[in-house]
């Protein structure tokens, strides 16, 4: 497409990227998750990802922000989400579990549930089947894949650009006895390796939000799906009330960014073009935020335990109260003081709490949704 090559590409280096994660994570992708594995990373590594993530988020206000600011983030997309993962993975999985996305609720769904009901959602709406070909597009540590390789029977390739989640994905699908129908590959979802008319269907759970340009990363899905194919997408967007030039929202906009390893978020209808440009016929397209649930979305990064609809729940969820965070923030504190965590931990974990906190603030207020869901199709031949 032509809109991709308007974008100026970061130039991956595979053999850089897995011996840096050598170096940082060790053997720590063969840890149980959580504090276990941080447990293991290299201190000097660590520091090296913590100043090449920050250093584009440090003393950066709302107030300030400049183009520039955004421009210099979107130009290091790749390296920037990289080095977000390297650091966030391990809390991640303390916090919330192997699917790292949000969902809807129903009363009486516990939390586990919930997450799955949203995956199997998205394979229903795109339509996958048993032995059909399937590209999950930023597929974390795995967790949506194994989910919808069981649901469906389908064979998923899931892409990354996260050496360590690569490894931490491979080793829960040997695990649970899904070798034969996933397999996880190393690239940059903006310059895909893959032939063109690949695979026959794509999806993408909250992933491709971490693009330089919504429009690249479409359009590459776009080639390599098969004619005929659907692609569907959870996107991240500021819906259309976000105002760039309230300070507020952007705010707003910059914790959700600094929290999350974003370069520049973007909103609805631009989400909306860009799948129109990359060639997609729109089959459908909702926020399913917006839809009148009785539990809220962002119950749980609220820390609001009214809505816990099972004991079970309170395991996970108790994580994201503020009391929580709070212990959170000493006790990692503590760990790299006496060296049991590398230093930038504590940082780390700061900096999703104030992500979780203006993901809250940006639902509130309808100026966010992390379910805008999109299907396409591409044209037949």
């Amino acid at each position: 497409m032509g809109a991709k090559s308007q974008i100026k590409l970061e130039k991956e280096d595979h053999k850089r990227d897995a011996e840096f994660v050598k170096v940082l994570h060790g053997d720590s992708h063969e840890a149980t998750g959580g504090f276990a594995a941080m447990r293991k990373k290299d201190q000097a590594g660590q520091k090296i990802a913590v100043d090449e993530y920050f250093k584009h988020f440090d003393n950066k206000k709302a107030e300030n922000e400049t183009d520039a600011d955004r421009e210099a983030r979107t130009a290091e997309y790749a390296t920037l989400t990289k080095h977000y993962y390297n650091l966030a993975t391990d809390l991640y999985e303390y916090g919330w579990g192997q699917s790292f996305h949000f969902c809807r609720y129903s009363p009486g769904e516990g939390f586990h549930q919930a997450i799955a009901r949203h995956e199997h959602f998205l394979a229903a709406q795109i339509g996958i089947k048993a032995g059909m070909k399937v590209l999950d597009v930023g597929c974390g540590v795995g967790g949506p894949a194994r989910e919808i390789a069981k649901f469906t029977d389908a064979h998923i390739t899931g892409l990354n650009n996260n050496d360590y989640q690569i490894a931490r994905a491979t080793r829960y699908a040997v695990q649970e006895g899904l070798s034969g129908q996933l397999k996880f590959v190393k690239g940059d979802f903006m310059q895909m390796s893959f032939p063109d008319n690949s695979f026959d269907a794509v999806y993408a759970i909250e992933a491709t939000v971490h693009a330089p340009k919504l429009v690249g990363v479409y359009s590459e899905i776009h080639r390599v799906l098969k004619p005929g194919g659907v692609f569907g997408v959870y996107e991240w967007l500021m819906t259309d009330n976000y105002d760039n030039n309230n300070v507020e929202h952007r705010n707003i906009r910059l914790g959700i960014e600094v929290g999350n390893g974003i370069s520049n978020m973007v909103t609805i209808s631009e989400g909306v073009s860009a799948m129109k440009e990359a060639g997609f016929e729109l089959l459908h397209h909702e926020d399913l935020a917006s839809r009148p649930d009785a539990i809220p979305w962002y119950w749980g990064i609220a820390g609001e335990m009214k809505y816990m609809q099972s004991y079970l729940d309170f395991f996970t969820v108790f994580r994201m109260t503020h009391v929580a965070r709070s212990m959170v923030h000493a006790f990692t504190g503590f760990l790299e003081i006496v060296g049991f965590a590398p230093p930038g931990t504590k940082k780390t974990a700061d900096a999703l709490a104030i992500g979780a906190d203006a993901l809250v603030a940006g639902a509130k207020q309808n100026l966010f949704t992390p379910m805008y869901l999109m299907v396409g199709r591409k044209a037949a031949k």
